[in-house]
């Protein structure tokens, strides 16, 4: 992981999206229908004060990730202020690097915060979108907002003096890693003014196997059985998948001019040959 701290201001999501790795974490209260988890909302209320206790435990090169299972902009943000509350707390201190992951625009909300946030800490936004194809956001993400509005955040952000990224992750094989699909997003996240764009292909969980398989099923029929043979046995696909689509993402990259400044290790510090302009195989033969 990119990260040493996690902060999840709630447990559970209301985007409902299919794809979701986070369901398993409301097995750990024993609800087990994959459903639970978009439908029981829990709202960690005490998070800023506890919030401040923890912060003495974090070293100046440890990062600190808000958002990693469920989004701190989801619709109960609204009511409840988890997640401002915590930014309030943050805004505090100084030295710290934070990184917020979401895929709201409620998060321009918080410009104010985040200003402050960012003068005396290291922040950066992702914010996640995963296809620009509207129809196919809302079945893919049935209540997430719009990926135009979150593109808009993107630009709210970058106006702001933010250092905001774009999370293309996860990549659905067979439904939106066509390279034309992601050179879309790439250029759009250029336009938006962007800092960074990365990509990881969908992994599944028996979890979130669970809920996707049959939507896929429903949504996708001819790409089913090829996802049961693929996932089986396995949560997450051969390298060689994520090696070609991290390929096409450096590519990408490096022809719209946005430089790469995630810390994670990737394949993507060559720029390689772009691949042909056809999906990415999910189920060639080499993986």
């Amino acid at each position: 992981m990119p990260f040493t701290w996690t902060i999840n201001p709630y447990r559970g999501c209301e985007f409902g999206c299919k794809y979701c790795y986070a369901r398993y974490t409301h097995e750990f209260m024993e609800m087990r229908d994959g459903a639970d988890f978009e439908q029981k909302i829990y709202v960690k209320q005490h998070a800023a004060q506890l919030l401040r206790q923890e912060l003495r435990r974090v070293k100046p090169e440890e990062a600190i990730a808000l958002g990693t299972a469920t989004d701190p902009y989801q619709p109960a943000e609204r009511r409840y202020e988890v997640t401002r509350a915590i930014l309030e707390e943050v805004a505090r201190h100084s030295g710290y690097e934070l990184g917020i992951v979401t895929k709201s625009n409620l998060i321009v909300r918080d410009l104010d915060l985040l200003r402050e946030v960012a003068k005396s800490n290291r922040l950066s936004v992702h914010v996640t979108i995963t296809t620009l194809n509207v129809e196919l956001a809302r079945i893919l993400e049935p209540r997430a907002p719009r990926p135009d509005l979150r593109l808009e955040a993107v630009r709210a952000l970058s106006a702001a003096g933010m250092r905001v990224g774009l999370s293309c992750s996860p990549v659905v094989p067979g439904i939106t890693d066509s390279p034309v699909d992601l050179e879309t997003l790439v250029r759009a996240a250029a336009e938006a003014g962007a800092d960074y764009v990365f990509a990881n292909p969908l992994f599944l969980k028996p979890c979130s196997a669970a809920v996707f398989l049959p939507f896929l099923e429903q949504n996708f029929p001819h790409l089913i059985e090829n996802y049961r043979k693929r996932y089986q046995d396995h949560a997450f696909l051969p390298p060689a998948y994520g090696k070609r689509l991290s390929q096409l993402i450096a590519h990408l990259r490096q022809k719209y001019k946005i430089a790469h400044r995630d810390r994670r290790p990737s394949y993507a510090t060559k720029w390689p040959v772009p691949p042909s302009d056809e999906q990415l195989k999910l189920f060639s033969s080499s993986g």
